[in-house]
């Protein structure tokens, strides 16, 4: 329909012409979204069961402290994730990692 076409329908045709589209866009705005919940609920299934045949996490074995400091012996750290504070002080002011191995 070209804009010669709309602009030669009286109001009531324009009007009757807008509920159709709206009601068109009603149902298919429908169908999309039950589509849409039907793949979501689908996936959240399949996540379900995944989680559930792998169970829990392995466990990880306890990892022992490697490196202590000097001033406070209960700070310890593995050598796993961020350097402590006190590591990070103690390596600026020149010491090397190894001066804190257990």
């Amino acid at each position: 329909m070209s804009k010669r076409d709309l602009r030669a329908m009286s109001v009531d045709e324009l009007w009757n012409l807008h509920e159709q589209l709206i009601a068109e866009l009603e149902t298919k705005i429908g169908i999309e979204k039950a589509n849409l919940e039907d793949r979501l609920r689908k996936i959240s299934s399949n996540r379900g069961k995944e989680i559930g045949a792998q169970g829990r996490r392995r466990p990880y074995p306890k990892v022992l402290p490697k490196y202590r400091n000097p001033k406070n012996p209960d700070e310890t750290w593995a050598g796993r994730g961020k350097q402590p504070r006190w590591l990070t002080t103690q390596l600026r002011s020149g010491k090397k990692l190894d001066d804190f191995l257990i």
